[in-house]
């Protein structure tokens, strides 16, 4: 190991170099990052939109499921347009195989989390699952991956084996409210009630828009008895 750590002082010139020549820059205002900042700048999490719903019993996520499903909680970490500087993350996230983002941004949601009994009291966290070809595909699961930075601040485990996606449905994109409903009917299902049984479930998944697919997840894991669900995604539109 010592001959390891020289080797690193010997050429830490020739890294500072390289990062000079090609630094790492803030995935949303592509400014510099200095030493001490990860993919995100400090003046860009500084300016991170929050919804603080986490600190509003009957917010206006929850009002979204009120007569669909019976939710326990519900909250989203930003807000977010299209068009805007932060729809990048979610992106990048999504579409560009930066999957560490999202264990970034989970961490930070789950900070702010800690200031709600309501959420700290969950048993586990489920991230929404992926249809194994849609995994193949893109080769992770966002949501898995935002759960995964969740855990470590609220230290639950995260469950990504019980929520099971049964069937594969047709791109959401374009699609009316009725529409996404239809497409996401009976695509869930759960492999093992037992364990989910009497546990206060988070359920994790990266942008809500209709919340359909949140709504065909619950209808789910609500086939368990005793099980009480709250909601929480990275952003809403």
């Amino acid at each position: 190991m010592e001959n390891l750590g020289g080797f690193y002082m010997k050429f830490s010139p020739f890294v500072d170099f390289i990062n000079l020549m090609f630094p790492d820059l803030c995935v949303v205002c592509g400014c510099v990052l200095q030493k001490n900042e990860h993919q995100l700048c400090l003046s860009c999490l500084h300016d991170i939109p929050k919804t603080n719903y986490h600190l509003m019993v009957d917010n206006p996520i929850e009002k979204r499921f009120w007569g669909k499903i019976p939710v326990y909680r519900a909250t989203s970490y930003f807000f977010f347009q299209k068009g805007s500087s932060f729809q990048k993350l979610l992106h990048i996230l999504k579409y560009q195989g930066n999957k560490e983002i999202g264990e970034l941004m989970g961490r930070y949601a789950a900070i702010d989390l800690l200031d709600s009994p309501d959420f700290t009291s969950i048993d586990l966290i489920i991230p929404v699952p992926l249809h194994p070809k849609k995994y193949k595909s893109r080769g992770y699961n966002q949501s898995e991956w935002i759960g995964k930075g969740m855990c470590t601040i609220l230290n639950k485990p995260l469950d990504t084996s019980t929520l099971i996606r049964i069937r594969e449905n047709a791109t959401q994109t374009k699609k009316s409210v009725f529409e996404r409903y239809e497409n996401t009917e009976g695509i869930f299902a759960i492999n093992d009630k037992m364990i989910l049984e009497g546990k206060h479930i988070l359920l994790v998944d990266d942008v809500l828009t209709t919340g359909s697919t949140l709504e065909a997840c619950a209808r789910a894991l609500l086939e368990t008895p005793g099980i009480r669900i709250s909601i929480f995604t990275l952003a809403v539109a």
